[in-house]
């Protein structure tokens, strides 16, 4: 996630568009319902075009770097991240199938009433499908590294920042209308009131499990590593409330880092290779939020929870986007919208939802994300560093 100011001002925005458009559903007639219904389908057309862009983009260039930085440890460290977060989402599939057929959630409404169809359409085809655009990016960064292409790999870069700016200035941006004009046409219907209140249950629900997810974690880093996993949890709460407050795992770093540091557990080397690499590639929290609410919106808009061999696939693939999600805010959830729609057949009304509901809990996940970085670190020692071989400058914590 990004570090600027303006990133929380975009959960501000998300949340106000919500309740300007659940205001305005209640009171519009059918001539105003025609006109959002149009404006949301032309911005959802350019959210859905830019998504394989997106997936070429920053997929491409953080292959072709990881090929021309191949060392041992930083595939081991890319691994378990990537591992933590498949392992967080299929903790998160497992629990979504005991716990969501329980939660009462309404998957039929009387009494709606119908929406008007938009009667200005804008048809913007995407240059090629998410599948597409994945396999694109996975064979031609890996083809940059094994050729060392240099020219290809500095345009790679210039394209990385290209699309970071279509983000930033246009997606972005846009986000908010598109969510207010879906939570507009829920309202009209009359779903909203019968329906929104069960994510504020979800939403407990997740922040429970980052917290199992951190046990896990930090289980394993104490017996991969032999020591106490305390000795380097007790000092992450400064870390954590960082994270809850600013939103961004980038703007969290420098504490992240110096918690760190404090612990005994950990080396410097492992320290300070381990915790900003965490920073860039290890989302187990916004992974495991995101999965659970993908499940929740699937039963609720659609009738029905997604199969086990759909959610299986879409887990394997969402660890891969998830290590190349774009540092913007909520860029575990926009790298991962081409998943959502291709795969889960959701639709621009469930994209939306998940949009509006991952804003709500996005400084927990984040928090998650910064805090399971030091079970990552210690999982490094206990393979790279088990008898502390690599230097001995260690924390300065009691």
């Amino acid at each position: 996630m990004s570090a600027k100011k303006s990133d929380f001002g975009l959960i501000i925005k998300l949340l106000v568009a919500l309740a300007i458009g659940a205001f305005l559903g209640r009171m519009a007639n059918v001539e105003v319902m025609d006109a959002v219904a149009s404006v949301k389908y032309a911005l959802g057309q350019i959210i859905f075009y830019a998504v394989p862009l997106v997936i070429v983009g920053f997929i491409t260039p953080a292959i072709a770097r990881l090929g021309q930085n191949a060392s041992k440890m930083l595939l081991t460290a890319v691994a378990i991240a990537y591992l933590s977060s498949v392992g967080a989402a299929a903790f998160s599939a497992a629990s979504g199938y005991a716990i969501i057929p329980h939660l009462s959630v309404p998957t039929e409404v009387s009494g709606l009433v119908d929406l008007p169809k938009p009667s200005f359409v804008l048809d913007i085809p995407p240059l090629m499908s998410v599948m597409s655009a994945l396999v694109t990016a996975l064979l031609l960064g890996l083809a940059v590294s094994w050729t060392k292409a240099e020219i290809i790999n500095k345009a790679l870069a210039e394209l990385e920042a290209i699309m970071t700016s279509v983000v930033t200035r246009v997606i972005i941006p846009i986000l908010p209308f598109f969510v207010g004009a879906t939570f507009c046409e829920l309202s009209y219907e009359g779903r909203l009131t019968v329906q929104f209140p069960i994510f504020l249950k979800v939403i407990g629900i997740v922040i429970v499990g980052h917290f199992i997810w951190l046990a896990v974690l930090y289980s394993i880093g104490g017996i991969l590593s032999g020591r106490n996993p305390w000795r380097v949890l007790r000092y992450y709460l400064p870390a954590y409330l960082t994270a809850v407050g600013t939103m961004s795992s980038a703007a969290t770093l420098p504490v992240a880092l110096s918690c760190a540091r404090r612990s005994p557990a950990l080396s410097k080397t492992v320290t300070e290779f381990m915790i900003p690499l965490g920073a860039t590639v290890h989302l187990c929290g916004s992974v495991l939020t995101e999965t659970f609410f993908v499940m929740t919106i699937s039963l609720m808009l659609y009738g029905t929870l997604p199969s086990v061999g759909t959610m299986a696939f879409f887990i394997v693939l969402f660890g891969i986007f998830a290590v190349g999600a774009p540092g913007v805010p909520g860029g575990t959830v926009m790298a991962s919208l081409g998943l959502v729609t291709s795969v889960l057949h959701f639709d621009p009304a469930g994209v939306a939802l998940l949009l509006a509901i991952f804003a709500l809990q996005d400084s927990f996940g984040t928090a998650c994300n910064v805090t399971g970085d030091g079970a990552l670190a210690m999982m490094m020692e206990g393979i790279f560093n088990r008898n502390r071989q690599l230097d001995d400058r260690f924390g300065t914590g009691e």
